[in-house]
Parts: C-alpha cells; sequence; structure tokens
C-alpha cells in the first residue's frame, strides 16, 4: 500500500494490491476530496514530482491521473502555473435577458468584481461606427475589463460606448448599466452573436486557462428605448465554466385541410 498524501492534499491511500489501476484510484481520490470540500476550487496540486513521492508512485501514473482529470473538468492547467482544483460552479447565462454581469452574479449570491486592463476616449474606429451608427469623428468611450466571480475570472469584455451617452469612462467602477442608467440611457433591448472560439495566449492568461482552451465569444449591440446604439460589447466567457441557455418555443404548423367535404 502506499504512502498517505501530506495534510496540503488530503487524500485516500492507494492500494497497490487492488484491480482497479492506481491512476483511475487516484482520479477517484481527487474526486472524492473535491467532493467533500477537503479540496477547493482554484487550491494548487503539488507538482508531479512532489504528487508521486507523496504517494510512493511513478509521475507517470500521476501524469496520466491529471490528464483524464482535466479532461473531465475536475482540474485545470494555468499556463505558467501549474494543475489547480476547477472551478466548482457552471453559470448558465439565459440569452433572451438583457442584464449585466454585476446583476448576474448578485442573483446567484455571488460576489462580482471587475480588473480594470484600460480605457480610453477617441474617435470611433471604422468598425465602430458602423455597428453604433455614428458619423464620421464622432467619439466614443472604451472601457477593457477582466470579470471576476468570487474571485474567479470568468470573461474579458470590452465595451465601446458614444460619448454623448457616457462621457467619461472612469465612472464605470463596477456595472457599465448602472451607469447607464445614471445617465438616463439604459439599454432597453439588444441584439447578441456568439460563437465558439480557442483563447489566445494572452486572454488564457487573463482567465487563468491555458492558451487555445475553448471559449464562448459574444458580441453585443444595445438600444435605448428611442432605438439608438448605446453599447457595443464584445466578450469572452471561459468555456469551462459558462453555459447559454435559450428558451424557444416550438410553432404550430398550420392544420392541413382536407379535400373530403
Amino acid at each position: 500500500m502506499t504512502e498517505q498524501a501530506s495534510e496540503s492534499l488530503p487524500l485516500i491511500p492507494l492500494d497497490e494490491a487492488n484491480p482497479t489501476p492506481l491512476y483511475l484510484q487516484l482520479q477517484q481520490s481527487i474526486e472524492d476530496a473535491v467532493r467533500k470540500g477537503a479540496i477547493k476550487a482554484d487550491d494548487a496540486l503539488p507538482g508531479e514530482r512532489d504528487l508521486a513521492k507523496q504517494l510512493g508512485i511513478s509521475r507517470v501514473t500521476v501524469r496520466k491521473a491529471i490528464t483524464g482529470l482535466v479532461k473531465k473538468g475536475v482540474l485545470v492547467q494555468r499556463w505558467g502555473s501549474g494543475t489547480f482544483i476547477a472551478p466548482q460552479m457552471r453559470l448558465e447565462q439565459p440569452l433572451s435577458r438583457l442584464s449585466s454581469f454585476t446583476d448576474d452574479m448578485s442573483a446567484r449570491g455571488l460576489p462580482s468584481s471587475a480588473v480594470l486592463l484600460s480605457r480610453s476616449i477617441g474617435p470611433a474606429s471604422p468598425n465602430e461606427l458602423m455597428v453604433l451608427g455614428l458619423s464620421p469623428g464622432d467619439m466614443v468611450s472604451r472601457v477593457n475589463r477582466l470579470r471576476l466571480a468570487n474571485g474567479i475570472p470568468m470573461a474579458i469584455e470590452h465595451a465601446v460606448v458614444p460619448s454623448r451617452f457616457l462621457p467619461d469612462p472612469s465612472l464605470v467602477k463596477q456595472s457599465l448599466y448602472a451607469v447607464l442608467h445614471e445617465q438616463g440611457f439604459m439599454p432597453s433591448r439588444a441584439l447578441q452573436r456568439l460563437h465558439a472560439v480557442l483563447l489566445s495566449e494572452e486572454q488564457a492568461a487573463l482567465l487563468q486557462v491555458p492558451p487555445e482552451s475553448p471559449a464562448l465569444y459574444i458580441e453585443r449591440r444595445s438600444f435605448t428605448g428611442t432605438g439608438e446604439a448605446v453599447e457595443f460589447t464584445s466578450s469572452y466567457y471561459r468555456g469551462d465554466a459558462y453555459d447559454f441557455v435559450a428558451e424557444l418555443t416550438i410553432s404550430q404548423p398550420d392544420r392541413m385541410q382536407s379535400d373530403d367535404v
């Protein structure tokens, strides 16, 4: 029987006499520890060498166990940082409701926060002119942020707002929609489009996932009640923590009319 892990990683002993392969025993031991709360989300695992020494097994066995748990979503490997327990929350975001990230997290009882990446004011780019319906020379405010839920990075947001609606981007501390509401320009409807992407090294580092991890890329254009485009936001949501859900209604086909009299 192999040695127990140290107190830093509380695991049940592995049994070499057990017909179950050691790497599967290690996977089960880690999953049990996570389920019982002995290991929590974002806790770091020891390195392969240290874990193999603690358990008295080979590094190949440890690597095989970790690879399997990464594929199952129990563990995440962060570029340049190591292997961690994956966030134990998976959020469902309805596509039919227009709300801010802050409001979404508050509704789930999760504290939200933001890390400012950059902010600026300048002339709208050709693409911004088009999507926001602006005229050449019009100014826009840009706010780029990393959004976190319960301290875990969840999304990268790049928001562009015409300066007449947001004259000072430094007003945005937490919720952009709260600021727009205070300014009297709260969006009332929006158009969204999304597709799957792979994160770049820079994006993955911000979201603390490996490079080329899957993510959901979403573009949203929001409009005031008078139809003016008030916001264009492009976001990258980490694919291991977000599900976007749409409720669909089934249209009833017209009843076939019988030719019989």
